[in-house]
């Protein structure tokens, strides 16, 4: 963790434009934040994401007996429930720097089948998916192949997912996020509507002191879907932002959240 901390200040000298994005999204979702607290996070965030690289290697390649005594889990009942009502189990997350880790813990718990988005590279592709698929009892499925997940909800079997990043494509909505309308994929909504899926929030992060990680897993989404896939994309939306507000640093600012905008307003990172 030492050296991914290190590793997270140097990324900060050569990838410049992903600073200031990150800088960008603080000041549009904390509005209220100083300018020295803010560059603190964003140094902060940088030395998460270069642990984050750390738990790549370790969600490969650790073995479960090196894993174990650095994880803690909370809430594991809330998983077991959910699919022992005989739905499929749609485990909602977000883009945190130990999203890799959380894929390898949750799999272990629980099966299902990650969802991903697919790679420029095929070589890397193959890679993630090869490393992935030791540590789950599910096949990881790409985010288009629709057919496939719903088809996975439908034997009543778990999706891991998290829809938090900017969508470009047609079929998303501008939705609420820290206030700002954010270009989002409805397709949470749309499995459960068409499934009957159960939604699980849940959220992987490091420990302050970075000698372990703590899993929180939540009560499945109570009256969801509701009336209509705004609403419930707007609800989705509201459930990771809570998320983030408890865990700020650990959240991928760098990604640009609100690059597409609503007809006639400005560019955000301009």
């Amino acid at each position: 963790m030492a050296m991914g901390r290190a590793l997270g200040r140097l990324s900060m000298l050569v990838t410049p434009e992903r600073v200031r994005v990150t800088d960008i999204n603080l000041r549009l979702c904390f509005p209220e934040m100083g300018a020295i607290s803010r560059e603190r996070l964003v140094r902060q965030h940088f030395e998460a994401m270069g642990m984050g690289l750390m738990d790549v290697g370790l969600a490969w390649w650790a073995s479960d007996a090196k894993l174990k005594p650095l994880l803690t889990v909370h809430g594991i009942e809330h998983a077991q429930q959910a699919l022992q009502q005989g739905r499929g189990v749609l485990f909602l997350t977000a883009h945190f720097t130990s999203i890799e880790m959380s894929g390898r813990v949750l799999c272990d718990l629980c099966p299902l089948h990650p969802v991903y988005r697919p790679f420029q590279n095929p070589h890397m592709e193959d890679l993630v998916i090869r490393q992935r698929m030791l540590h789950t009892a599910g096949v990881p499925i790409p985010n288009h192949n629709m057919f496939q997940i719903l088809r996975v909800l439908r034997k009543g079997e778990g999706i891991w997912f998290a829809p938090d990043q900017n969508f470009a494509h047609n079929g998303g909505v501008f939705s609420p996020f820290f206030g700002i309308a954010a270009s989002t994929n409805t397709a949470t909504a749309r499995f459960v509507r068409i499934t009957n899926a159960a939604v699980v929030p849940f959220v992987m992060v490091r420990r302050t002191d970075a000698e372990g990680y703590d899993m929180l897993i939540e009560p499945a989404l109570e009256n969801f879907p509701g009336n209509s896939v705004q609403e419930d994309t707007d609800r989705i939306n509201t459930v990771i932002e809570q998320l983030v507000k408890k865990y700020p640093l650990q959240y991928l600012w760098s990604h640009r959240r609100f690059k597409n905008r609503p007809p006639g307003e400005a560019d955000l990172y301009q």
